[in-house]
């Protein structure tokens, strides 16, 4: 029988067992962290824990083209491009659609165009005069070709092109890390002259039978003038008429042209918002889903890498824009 006394008073032996010895010091346990490897599905977020490496020798001409015109060229100069200079790079845009420009209208920067290429190729004015630095990143600056309704003098061409980009490299400040030319629509000596001094091409395109035939027409001209490094980005998609079966999927695209894939832009009303009030998609906040897509395809850009797609109809389970989205 128990005592008050042995209740109150236990006896080591009564709480432990004959066999059991308890550790004089207990160790720490160490913090969880998990390695690399630990989420192998999660690619895009682990991306953002560091700054991209700069592939190649700067500054990178990139020339942005189609062929066909409203697939989102511009659209793709402008959120590219500040994608960049988000990311740490100076970025240099030239739209080189003469009469017709429209990229100082996306940027918000059409008030502040005093001056263009033409101006600078008569004397009127020097090249820096001519550069409209953007007024949220320093980084960025727009160079126009010509002022609206304007015509380019007979002897302007690839030639006089190329000499503004070498004048770029040579600037006393430092040569950018991106020069990105703003291509005008069809195949003829606007395009011939805007892809003149271009080393890369990003071939903008939609998933429909009459943008793949123009950038089909394209790449093969790309080809001719010695570009080679051709990625192509598939703009305005849409997975729930490619469910069912009325849209092209995206693998689709990427067996006619057989080009790597830089980026997949879905169909995002904000576009068209942003648009109107000459704010980049890529600035949003909370961002949207097509500006997501931007930054990612201008990760790729800077790393030179390319992405994978997955069959939407093989993936019943998944919803949405990522289960065709790869990495």
């Amino acid at each position: 029988m128990l005592s008050l006394q042995s209740l109150s008073n236990p006896k080591p032996s009564s709480l432990y067992s004959s066999s059991f010895t308890p550790p004089k010091t207990l160790k720490p346990i160490p913090p969880f962290r998990p390695s690399r490897n630990f989420y192998p599905s999660i690619h895009s977020l682990l991306q953002y824990n560091r700054k991209p490496q700069l592939a190649g020798d700067t500054p990178r001409v990139v020339v942005i083209t189609s062929g066909k015109g409203g697939v989102g060229k511009t659209t793709t100069t402008a959120n590219i491009g500040l994608s960049l200079a988000r990311l740490g790079f100076s970025i240099v845009a030239i739209d080189c659609d003469v009469g017709l420009r429209n990229l100082d209208l996306l940027l918000g920067l059409e008030n502040r165009v005093n001056y263009t290429v033409v101006e600078v190729l008569n004397g009127d004015c020097r090249l820096d005069q001519a550069l409209v630095r953007d007024k949220r990143w320093s980084n960025f600056e727009l160079l126009c070709i010509s002022k609206p309704r304007s015509k380019l003098p007979l002897g302007f061409g690839g030639k006089a092109l190329v000499w503004l980009v070498d004048a770029l490299k040579a600037r006393d400040e430092g040569a950018p890390d991106f020069i990105l030319i703003d291509c005008p629509a069809g195949i003829d000596a606007g395009f011939i002259t805007a892809i003149t001094p271009a080393n890369e091409a990003v071939l903008v395109t939609t998933p429909d039978i009459t943008s793949l035939r123009d950038a089909d027409r394209v790449t093969g001209l790309l080809e001719c003038d010695g570009i080679r490094d051709i990625k192509m980005m598939v703009n305005r998609v849409r997975t729930d008429m490619i469910k069912g079966e009325d849209m092209m999927s995206v693998l689709d695209v990427q067996e006619m042209l057989g080009l790597p894939l830089l980026g997949v832009i879905p169909e995002d009303s904000e576009v068209i918002r942003s648009t109107n009030r000459g704010y980049p998609l890529v600035l949003n906040k909370p961002p949207a889903l097509a500006g997501l897509a931007f930054e990612q395809a201008a990760w790729r850009l800077v790393e030179q890498d390319s992405m994978e797609t997955v069959m939407v109809e093989e993936e019943p389970k998944k919803r949405g824009f990522f289960s065709f989205f790869g990495r």
